[in-house]
């Protein structure tokens, strides 16, 4: 067979395929697609109906539960445990139980980037508007591998390292839970109160 002979062997072929391919039973109907769904709408129910009142998962929340996960600290300090940090003693800390994954300064490790450099990243010290933002979330959210582990002496010394290195606060500053609400931050300006309550308000 010749070269050009094999290209339309090849292209008849195709065509051959195609129309085999394309009838008519092929393409469902309207009335066989609607029927697929309420066959599967009545499968999905009669499976519901067979599952239990509970599924015997978990236990009841109680006071002592609750207490544990409702830590939210607001940026007036409302929230924040008594205690005081520093920095010396949060860069401890910091070596320890951060600086593996944040970097010995703070941005240059292999997660997000804590303190400001020349990339312009978003950080702590160009970014977060409330500084007791830092105690709530390192609180409740950190180590990455061990969350909610630090003690609150601990958080309150890392909080003050962070905003330290940012050159936020001088080294020698006590935070504590009424100094630090008072910290501005220098994004503070960049965020607006959102008071609306609904309706047709826009601004």
């Amino acid at each position: 067979m010749t070269k050009r002979g094999a290209v339309y062997f090849s292209i008849g072929g195709t065509i051959a395929f195609l129309l085999c391919c394309e009838t008519s039973d092929r393409v469902p109907s309207a009335a066989s697609l609607r029927q697929s769904e309420t066959d599967w709408s009545d499968g999905l129910a009669a499976y519901q109906a067979t599952w239990p009142d509970k599924f015997g998962i978990g236990s009841p929340a109680d006071k002592s539960f609750i207490a544990k996960w409702d830590i939210d600290v607001r940026p007036d300090g409302k929230g924040l445990p008594n205690g005081e940090g520093t920095a010396k003693q949060g860069a401890l800390v910091y070596r320890q139980k951060c600086a593996s994954c944040h970097g010995a300064n703070g941005y240059e490790g292999p997660e997000d980037k804590l303190v400001t450099d020349s990339t312009g990243s978003n950080t702590i010290g160009n970014y977060w508007p409330y500084a007791t933002t830092i105690f709530d979330y390192v609180r409740r959210a950190m180590p990455f591998n061990a969350p909610g582990s630090l003690t609150d002496q601990e958080v309150y010394d890392i909080t003050a390292y962070l905003l330290y290195l940012n050159g936020i606060i001088h080294e020698e500053h006590k935070i504590t839970a009424t100094t630090l609400p008072q910290i501005e931050m220098p994004a503070r300006k960049r965020y607006v109160l959102d008071d609306r309550h609904g309706g047709k308000e826009v601004r």
